[in-house]
């Protein structure tokens, strides 16, 4: 199950412009264009999820990296090598 979209909505015929000959190679290789639209768009939410979360936390990920550079991980006593 998907966070990212509503895996149950009902599907919309949508017109999208795309490379004729581009079209018709994975026409002919009978190639899902519908599926592989939603595949890649799914992708692109995903990356997108990623960088936003990234963007928002930035500051607490560099606050831990730095408090680890200086105090080392708190499980560094418990380590065996």
């Amino acid at each position: 199950m998907s966070y990212l979209f509503d895996e149950t909505a009902v599907k919309k015929p949508t017109n999208v412009s795309l490379n004729a000959d581009l079209l018709a190679k994975a026409r002919a290789e009978n190639i899902n264009i519908s599926a592989t639209l939603e595949q890649a768009l799914l992708e692109k939410l995903k990356q997108k999820a990623r960088d936003n979360w990234l963007n928002q936390n930035r500051s607490a990920i560099n606050a831990m990296n730095d408090f680890t550079d200086k105090h080392g991980l708190f499980s560094d006593e418990h380590r065996v090598l």
